[in-house]
Parts: C-alpha cells; sequence; structure tokens
C-alpha cells in the first residue's frame, strides 16, 4: 500500500511542478504556446516509455468509440486554461479551483454511474468544497 500513496504523492508533486512550468512559460510566450510544450514533451515521453515497455498501440485500439478520444482536446483546453490562470489567481488558487472542479465533476459523474451516491454525503461534499472555497476567498478579501 505504501507504494501506491508514494506514485499517488510523485505523481501529484510532478502535476505542480508541470502546472508551475507551464504557468512561468504562459507569462513569457502564451498559454497556447505552454500547452503546446506541455502535449508535446508529453507526447515524447510517453510514446518513449511505450515503446521501450510496450504496449504503445493496445490490442484493439482502432475499434474504440469516437468519445474515447475526447480527452486529447478536453486535455489541451485543460492545460491551456490552466496557464492562463496560474499567471492570473496564483498558482494556490488555481490548483484549489482545479481540485474542487474535479471533485465536483466526480459528483454530477457518479449521478450517472451504475450505482447513484447517496444523496445525504453528496450534498455534504459539495458543501464542504464550495464552504472551503468561500473561506479562502474571505481571507483574501479581509488581507486587501
Amino acid at each position: 500500500m505504501i507504494v501506491w500513496i508514494a506514485m499517488a504523492f510523485i505523481g501529484g508533486v510532478f502535476v505542480s511542478l508541470s502546472r508551475q512550468v507551464n504557468g512561468r512559460l504562459s507569462l513569457s510566450t502564451s498559454p497556447l504556446t505552454a500547452s503546446f510544450w506541455n502535449h508535446f514533451v508529453g507526447l515524447v515521453v510517453l510514446t518513449l516509455v511505450g515503446l521501450v515497455i510496450g504496449g504503445l498501440l493496445p490490442p484493439g485500439a482502432s475499434n474504440a468509440p469516437w468519445y474515447a478520444f475526447i480527452g486529447g482536446p478536453i486535455g489541451v483546453v485543460f492545460i491551456a486554461s490552466g496557464s492562463w490562470l496560474i499567471a492570473r489567481i496564483g498558482a494556490v488558487n488555481t490548483a484549489l479551483l482545479v481540485i474542487s472542479g474535479q471533485m465536483v465533476s466526480g459528483v454530477v459523474l457518479d449521478f450517472f454511474s451504475d450505482q447513484p451516491p447517496k444523496m445525504w454525503a453528496t450534498a455534504l461534499g459539495v458543501v464542504f468544497i464550495l464552504g472551503g472555497m468561500v473561506l479562502t476567498q474571505r481571507r483574501r478579501l479581509k488581507r486587501r
């Protein structure tokens, strides 16, 4: 279990580092340029890993439905908007916004699953997320 927790932690560190680099690159160039380089480097690294480990093109990939590939365009928009936001609202607020958005999106996706979530737990989770965002904004406004 420790190995998986460590991998998740290291993955989070790499995501944070990537967002910081993209934000800085966005300030020097543009959010779309930062997004391009993010995806280009990711393509090269993942292609090399796929070639070394194997399974670059898994069996049945050509039979996948069209919506299996929608993650690419969504990723481009996500990386470009993240690069743009970091320069505007800062890394911490961007991270909070991303985490909150992912959690609320997860709740929405849960409603469409085969086993819908308990309504009280879902509502309580969304209230905590929104409450945390409100508290963060209130503290920032008080400092001004």
